[in-house]
């Protein structure tokens, strides 16, 4: 034993704040320490602002039961929002619908999540994509259509029911449809040779490959939008004014037969009833003249585009072709395809990419029939059963009806004073001249 010694007392802590005290001690020099009475020590005193208890629960246990229940909240949140991208909604319409509904899963998967390289092509009504379902491998191409207010969606679904009911071999057919939230897939077979435009109109594109469309392939496709659109006005049920033929709505399945597709500007009505008047809609080119007065689709304008497309596909021109310049002036190609007829030279505005193989009679009704479904006056064009007997050469073409059409001498004359070729450019309209175009094509006087 040394003869210097010290007694005292230590402690540590963790990293968490703790709190040590000696509530009682005995300690004797040369001799026994007296025993301590642990009953009577002193209870150990509350520490203020004591964190190691949270209601009466350690917080070792409760920091662990709080970070698990934040982590199955963020589960089941995102839980809700995988499910929300894939909810359909179903309406009472729906319960009464016969077409085929996709879910939007299927959709999903099948376009690849909409990618932006399975996208076929954007309209004013959408966004095509091709798509396969994933458990028929049936192609198929999705438009996904979006609508700004409720009222125009109930009206375009209201049609799409009734639409989805025609069957033609020359329509395309609508498989089915989709929902969510506010907006509308439709499921429509795959047609996989594209729109007739982008054969028609190939040589505006450098770096295209495909073939030139022959004659023939033409001439079926022509009498093919001719027999659904006989369906559609004639032959179903109510009467489906389509309002917007023209070309890049005509597509081509396997076989190249034409189907008449993009119903969304169709409008209906019961037989014996006049249609309704609506917003003058469609392609400038293509829109008959009497729209801007009447404001009523009728047959008769159906006709008027059909006219238009007769001369697009057999020209290989569009109805008009603006220039690129603000200051030059439009070219409407039926004045300039009269202007070639009244002088013997209609077939010189057939397409030059057909280098001249055709059959001269069957390009020269088709030309004449444009002219004759391009009158202004509606009465004046044939019904769309009258265009098909022409076609299939039931009924000829009468000639009078032709030589009743007019135009004028001087707006068909260059600035130059010289004639313009029918080989080498289209008629352009002038300002003066754009009265004499209203009268252009209209009957006799």
């Amino acid at each position: 034993m040394k003869s210097s010694m010290y007694v005292g007392f230590s402690s540590s802590t963790s990293f968490v704040l703790t709190s040590h005290y000696i509530m009682g001690w005995s300690f004797k020099i040369n001799g026994t320490a007296p025993p301590l009475d642990l009953n009577q020590l002193p209870k150990p005193p509350r520490r203020k602002g004591s964190k190691s208890k949270l209601f009466g629960v350690e917080l070792p246990i409760i920091i662990p039961v709080i970070l698990l229940m934040f982590i199955i909240g963020i589960l089941v949140v995102v839980r809700k929002i995988r499910n929300g991208k894939f909810e359909d909604v179903v309406e009472d319409w729906e319960l009464d619908y016969g077409r085929q509904r996709f879910t939007y899963k299927d959709l999903y998967i099948a376009t690849n999540g909409f990618k932006e390289k399975e996208l076929l092509g954007v309209g004013g009504f959408g966004r095509v994509y091709k798509g396969e379902l994933p458990a028929s491998k049936t192609k198929i191409a999705v438009k996904r259509v979006s609508h700004n207010s409720e009222q125009g969606e109930r009206e375009f679904i209201a049609e799409i029911i009734s639409i989805g009911h025609l069957r033609h071999r020359n329509l395309v057919q609508l498989l089915g449809y989709c929902r969510r939230n506010r907006e509308l897939l439709l499921v429509y077979e795959f047609m996989p040779n594209g729109s007739l435009d982008k054969l028609i109109f190939r040589h505006s594109n450098s770096t295209s490959t495909s073939p030139v469309l022959s004659w023939n392939q033409r001439f079926q496709i022509i009498k093919g939008v001719a027999c659904g659109l006989v369906y559609l006005h004639e032959e179903w049920e109510q009467v489906v004014i389509h309002r917007d033929i023209k070309a890049s709505n005509v597509l081509l399945d396997g076989e190249m037969n034409a189907r008449l597709g993009d119903f969304g500007l169709a409008r209906l009505y019961n037989r014996g009833t006049n249609p309704q008047t609506t917003n003058v809609v469609g392609t400038l080119g293509y829109i008959a003249p009497e729209m801007t007065k009447t404001g009523r689709a009728t047959t008769a304008s159906d006709v008027y585009s059909f006219g238009a497309f007769l001369l697009e596909v057999a020209c290989g021109r569009r109805p008009i072709e603006m220039h690129k310049s603000e200051t030059e002036e439009g070219e409407v190609l039926v004045d300039w395809v009269l202007y070639c007829w009244r002088r013997g030279a209609i077939l010189q505005t057939s397409d030059p990419n057909l280098i001249n193989e055709y059959v001269k009679e069957e390009m020269e009704l088709v030309l004449e029939l444009g002219l004759l479904c391009s009158r202004n006056d509606p009465k004046a064009r044939p019904s769309m059963r009258q265009v098909m007997q022409y076609l299939d050469g039931d009924v000829p073409l009468p000639q009078t009806e032709l030589w009743a059409l007019d135009y004028d001498d001087e707006s068909l004359t260059s600035s130059s004073g010289e004639r313009r070729s029918c080989t080498i450019e289209m008629v352009s309209l002038t300002s003066r001249s754009s009265s004499v175009a209203e009268s252009l094509l209209s009957g006799p006087r």
